[in-house]
């Protein structure tokens, strides 16, 4: 490999490995990283330390005159100071030069070439180097010797804390983002998420400009008729264990963006959710599961070396981070044509709503911008129980530009290409949490496969009275009774109560959107 240095970035480190072979990687987290295993699978399992999520609360933006007009100010997108900024950053650098070894993965956000971004990650642990060794897109030989400058660098420093005494902080944990610099710094939490998010939020404000619809869902690829389907869902409504599907091409499984040719994957890897995973249940992850995957706070049996996927003793927000080419019939090119089919998941914490239902023009663009689910267990610091949310465009944590600019793009897109659009509930079913069950995911399978095939056209359908939706009446693989949620409710007065509730909620977040 040509003489590397990282002086522009303001690195002195004289040990740098720059995009490492995983086996290299396994070696550091071995030798350097408590709590660094092999599974008998060949998986290298890390540890994150105390976050095992992400820490929203704690991401930042730098307001700056180029983009402060464009940024969708507010919770989610909170204004830090520029010079706070470089506080951060001298603290995360100083901290990286301490180190004896550092680590250096140099990739591509986008699959598209017309809109792929260069990436940098300059991180201190074996354990995030391979994480996003996966997670980007990996150059050619070829195309690392002439990567030039990056347009954007990541600053891992999670290691170390940010000084909460520093104005603007609300914690030892900072994660922030300057466009005008390119760079993105991380203190004070070693959940290797923040890294692939905060790139997610570089395209998403980058890709909007430039006529680009950037969205957080998984894509598939009929393997015949070559139709496109896209699955947008916050974290745990399934976008990934649903693309995963043997008679799909996986074009990707949760960041994509909508071109005037077609959709591409952002990402060069898949990243799952494994507690409770089971071979039988969804076969394809569990095989991705291998040497060059990351597990990410699954225990293991000291003695076989098997993961325990049931056990949610560190968190339950266990992952697995694996390139998507790991998936058997991934579609390799990471582009596809315009989709023909849309799903928007939401896994509903009251269980009221129908399975799956299909939206008019109107009611997509209203549960698009609303982006009702429930946020589960650990998949942010503090989250210990499921509860409804609404997270404007299935993304608002990522959404660095205002939902309407989003929205927008969306609407023209559909309207475009006439593409379908299904509201899917995977969440709870007879009743919501504590009361009712889980949807099966093979009965969200059999009604993706017929929203796909066109069998749900010929299905005669009714009108929820409280939701407005159309709902099917029959499908293959589907208890009929499932498909209109109030019969499954023992207590329909509670089931009407709810729904009523529900409805509330929706209205009012909605209102936020009119205008």
């Amino acid at each position: 490999m040509s003489e590397f240095s990282l002086a522009k970035q303001g690195i002195h480190v004289a040990r740098i490995l720059r995009n490492p072979a995983p086996a290299a990687l396994y070696e550091q987290g071995l030798q350097r990283e408590k709590g660094t295993a092999i599974t008998s699978s060949g998986a290298l399992v890390a540890i994150s330390g105390e976050k095992t999520g992400r820490s929203p609360k704690d991401k930042r933006v730098v307001a700056h005159p180029d983009s402060e007009k464009d940024v969708w100010w507010g919770p989610v997108n909170i204004k830090m100071d520029e010079h706070i900024f470089l506080t951060n950053r001298e603290r995360c650098i100083d901290y990286l030069n301490t180190k004896e070894q550092l680590y250096c993965i140099d990739g591509f956000a986008g699959w598209d070439p017309k809109y792929r971004i260069k990436v940098r990650i300059i991180c201190a642990r074996a354990y995030h180097a391979l994480f996003m060794h996966n997670m980007l897109i990996r150059p050619t030989a070829a195309e690392l010797e002439t990567f030039g400058d990056p347009d954007y660098v990541v600053y891992n420093g999670g290691g170390f804390p940010a000084n909460r005494y520093t104005f603007g902080m609300t914690s030892t944990t900072s994660v922030a983002l300057s466009f005008e610099r390119g760079e993105f710094v991380i203190l004070g939490t070693q959940y290797a998420g923040e890294m692939k998010k905060g790139v997610f939020t570089i395209m998403n404000y980058l890709m909007p400009k430039r006529g680009v619809l950037s969205m957080h869902c998984s894509a598939t690829e009929g393997k015949e008729k070559g139709d496109v389907s896209v699955l947008f869902g916050l974290s745990s409504t399934g976008k990934t264990t649903l693309s995963a599907d043997p008679k799909r091409l996986l074009i990707g499984d949760d960041e994509h963006a909508w071109s005037d040719d077609g959709v591409f994957n952002i990402e060069g890897g898949c990243y799952a959710k494994t507690i409770r995973l089971s071979k039988e249940s969804e076969p394809q992850i569990y095989d991705a599961i291998r040497f060059g995957s990351v597990l990410e706070n699954v225990p293991v049996d000291p003695d076989t070396r098997e993961p325990d996927f049931d056990s949610a003793a560190v968190t339950e927000n266990t992952r697995a981070a694996y390139p998507v080419d790991f998936i058997p019939n991934c579609e390799l090119s990471g582009v596809g044509g315009h989709p023909k089919t849309v799903f928007f998941l939401t896994c509903d914490a009251f269980g009221v709503l129908p399975p799956i239902s299909r939206l008019t023009p109107h009611q997509a663009m209203h549960h698009f911008l609303c982006g009702y689910t429930a946020k589960l267990a650990g998949t942010e610091t503090g989250v210990t129980e499921p509860s409804a949310t609404f997270s404007t465009c299935f993304g608002a944590p990522f959404m660095p530009l205002p939902p309407r600019v989003y929205g927008n793009l969306l609407k023209e897109k559909l309207h475009a290409h006439k593409a379908s659009v299904y509201l899917v509930n995977t969440g709870w079913s007879g009743g919501g949490i504590g009361v009712g069950s889980r949807m099966k995911l093979s009965w969200t399978r059999a009604l993706l496969k017929a929203a796909l095939s066109g069998e749900l056209d010929s299905s005669s359908h009714v009108t929820d009275p409280v939701f407005g939706l159309s709902v099917p009446t029959a499908c293959e693989g589907v208890p009929s009774e499932v498909l209109l949620p109030r019969n499954t409710w023992s207590d329909k007065a509670a089931y009407d109560a709810t729904a009523a509730q529900l409805k509330a909620l929706f209205e009012t977040e909605a209102a936020k959107y009119v205008g």
